[in-house]
């Protein structure tokens, strides 16, 4: 059979439009393979947590199956690295807390945090809380802060990383006057010392100092978040008590490589805000003392860039060293 240039010329024009048309038949029945969510922590943690519930309820919902793969290392950068080296497909997604931004203001990092992802969804936001000692001196933020100017570099603060670190960092530079850096290797190393007047204050995640709250064992002074929370309403923010504008908390939120489709980002995302609407998934949350967020991609997206900014202006203003 005769080829002609003509049927030739037609034939190589079309090959782009089958494959087109092939990739958009793969985004519309997608996922049709396991779809992987890497947790650069380890497990147990909030964020471990969340993404085996979530896990849970889109394996039902999808019919595929969605497992989780904690891939630690390097405060997080070596899970994340892996989700940006990922083919953008949707078969492999992350994870990640709000270190995934304060590691791009601290840290030389193998990958550009705005760049190499797609930011999905934001899952959940947790609080910190301003504690003390119960016989602390300082009662109330005002208190704290006079006492910090009036003592510039001997209060001291527990640092277990990530946001606890910097909301500290944070409220010194607001204060105008420096804190003394204490550091831990997390809040069960960090609590004893705490209580027993070892260290002054902490600024620690809400299920963290919770239970210490609740038994006395430590006194809370704010929140950190933008409203009052409902577990504790009685409790002031730091913002509402002499420092406008203060906010700070972890997070949780779903991300993928670059260049992930649009229609599998939109899913992803739908499917995710669905489930945090269920009363046993918002039960779970908030046993972790975690409000569902639930964001559409593009909020997903200035969140992020938004903390970015935010934690940078921290590192610099501390004057701390990136490594």
């Amino acid at each position: 059979m005769t080829i002609t240039r003509r049927a030739a010329l037609a034939a190589t024009l079309a090959i782009p439009a089958v494959l087109a048309g092939r990739g958009a038949a793969g985004q519309s029945n997608w996922p049709n393979q396991t779809v992987r969510i890497i947790v650069p922590y380890t497990p147990g943690g909030a964020s471990d947590i969340a993404a085996r519930l979530l896990a849970e309820k889109l394996t039902a919902t999808w019919k595929q199956s969605v497992v989780v793969e904690n891939r630690t290392g390097a405060n997080g950068i070596v899970g994340s690295d892996a989700v940006a080296k990922a083919q953008p497909d949707g078969a492999t997604l992350g994870f990640v807390s709000v270190n995934h931004a304060v590691n791009a203001a601290l840290y030389t990092t193998p990958f550009d945090t705005l760049k190499d992802f797609t930011v999905i969804t934001q899952i959940y936001s947790v609080p910190l809380v301003l504690v003390t000692a119960p016989d602390f001196p300082a009662k109330t933020v005002k208190e704290l802060m006079a006492l910090v100017k009036s003592r510039p570099g001997e209060i001291t603060f527990a640092n277990t990383g990530g946001a606890v670190h910097l909301a500290a960092e944070m409220f010194a530079h607001q204060v105008g006057a420096p804190m003394v850096n204490v550091p831990y290797r997390g809040s069960t190393a960090a609590h004893p010392d705490l209580i027993g007047r070892r260290v002054d204050v902490m600024f620690d995640t809400l299920p963290a100092v919770l239970g210490h709250v609740q038994t006395g064992k430590l006194n809370a002074i704010a929140t950190t978040a933008a409203e009052r929370i409902s577990v504790l309403p009685d409790l002031p923010t730091v913002a509402e008590s002499g420092l406008p504008g203060f906010e700070a908390s972890t997070w949780g939120a779903i991300i993928g490589p670059a260049g992930l489709p649009q229609p599998v980002v939109n899913k992803i995302a739908t499917d995710a805000a669905a489930q945090l609407q269920v009363d046993s998934v918002k039960e779970r949350f908030a046993a972790l003392g975690a409000t569902p967020v639930g964001s559409r991609p593009d909020a997903a997206q200035g969140f992020v860039r938004e903390e970015l900014v935010k934690w940078q202006k921290v590192v610099t203003d501390a004057k701390i060293e990136k490594q």
